[in-house]
């Protein structure tokens, strides 16, 4: 077998490890199937594609090779408090089998980490993945609009194949439209191939009508644009036309931008943020002891007395304290930094927009403390801001001197 091909094999691999990670990633909770899924079904599916990417990666990496990496480091410590919580506070078998759920994610990370090296091969697949989950769920809406777009969550967007809410159809599509256009903007994909992605994702964005993902999209993308300012044409002209179409339709359409972000909404529905306010208040008010404010409860499934709390700071609070958020927050500090600290390149544009549409979205979603699609983002862009590979010098030739013939090592003078 030849170089190439085994390179090429190694790639696949790597590519399925990461699809696996997708699919863990999608949870087992959200709207009514056309084909109603079992539950545990759903959770043995996903929680077998964890088990077989960490086997693929130790497969395709098995003498253990990994890369530095103060993302996956931060990752690996943040454990520390999920276990000492679900263990001390007594949390039961769901939050000890969510801490070994989340010890095979790290650990597959470590394993993928061999092959972080600056490029956009992660970025590719991530895009791959994601738009592979979109297209099931414009499939499921081809099959059953009435199931795609039920009542029960006001008329929008859910996964009639797959069991998926809103707010992830929403940020699987907004970071897929961003990816895309960057590496349209890096001449990393050509126009038709960026069109096949962006446009049926923006349909598909515009029918969850989630707030977050559009508005994380927005801003990440003009931040992301705007690093590359200074070294690309194409991203000036992106960002002018962008400035001025943004401003004609604030004036232009400001009546039915209004009406699509309020949903229906009251006023006074749309300030508590769809009720997430009174949550969080609940949250913060209730009596904790040191080693709970400290360590938290425990990991769970992300809510507050039955109700979802639907914020990624306030949820690591709650299931691993202040020790956690110190770890998130520098988790999102240090890939921010690195990021900054990088010249401008459509990596580090990239890796800036993954990381500003997580800090973005941490405000009104959870899972930056556990395993989630929010982890796989910022693993990408820790995968970007990895510095190339360094390859081995080649090995000098072995040349052999050919010995002297005897007269010549004769130190006789005639």
């Amino acid at each position: 077998m030849s170089a190439n091909s085994g390179t090429d094999h190694t790639a696949k691999i790597v590519g399925t490890v990461w699809g696996l990670l997708v699919l863990n990633t999608l949870g087992s909770a959200g709207a009514v199937t056309i084909v109603p899924l079992p539950r545990s079904l759903i959770q043995m599916v996903t929680m077998g594609s964890l088990v077989a990417a960490f086997a693929l990666a130790l497969l395709v990496n098995p003498r253990v090779r990994v890369r530095a990496s103060a993302y996956v480091f931060l990752l690996t410590l943040l454990l520390v408090p999920s276990l000492i919580s679900s263990v001390d506070q007594g949390a039961g078998f769901g939050a000890l089998f969510r801490c070994t759920r989340l010890a095979l994610f790290v650990g597959t990370l470590w394993l993928l980490s061999r092959w972080w090296d600056g490029g956009t091969t992660f970025v590719r697949h991530h895009i791959r993945m994601y738009f592979a989950v979109l297209a099931s769920v414009a499939a499921g809406l081809a099959v059953s609009p009435g199931t795609a777009l039920p009542d029960l969550y006001g008329g929008r967007l859910v996964g009639a194949l797959w069991p998926l809410t809103p707010p992830q159809i929403g940020q699987y599509a907004a970071v897929i439209i961003g990816l895309t256009v960057l590496l349209l903007l890096g001449r990393r994909t050509d126009r038709t191939s960026a069109a096949v992605v962006v446009v049926p994702s923006l349909f598909l964005l515009a029918l969850t009508h989630t707030r977050t993902a559009t508005l994380g999209l927005i801003i990440a993308l003009v931040l992301a644009i705007t690093s590359l300012v200074l070294t690309s044409a194409a991203a000036r002209r992106v960002f002018s036309w962008t400035v001025l179409c943004g401003a004609v339709a604030a004036v232009g359409f400001s009546s039915a931008l209004q009406a699509w972000f309020l949903r229906g909404q009251s006023q006074e529905n749309f300030a508590s943020l769809t009720g997430r306010a009174k949550v969080w208040h609940a949250l913060l008010a209730a009596p904790r002891t040191t080693t709970e404010h400290l360590f938290g409860t425990g990991l769970g499934d992300k809510s507050y007395g039955g109700l979802p709390i639907d914020n990624s700071w306030l949820a690591v609070y709650n299931e691993q304290g202040v020790t956690g958020i110190v770890l998130v927050a520098a988790i999102i500090v240090v890939l921010g930094g690195v990021a900054l600290l990088r010249p401008p390149s459509l990596s580090r544009a990239c890796a800036i927009f993954l990381i500003s549409y997580c800090a973005i979205a941490s405000y009104t979603e959870a899972g930056l403390g556990d395993a989630s699609p929010y982890l796989l983002h910022l693993a990408v862009a820790a995968s970007l801001l990895a510095a190339p590979a360094e390859t081995a010098p080649p090995a000098a030739p072995d040349v052999r001197r050919r010995p002297a013939p005897r007269w010549a090592r004769t130190t006789e003078v005639t």
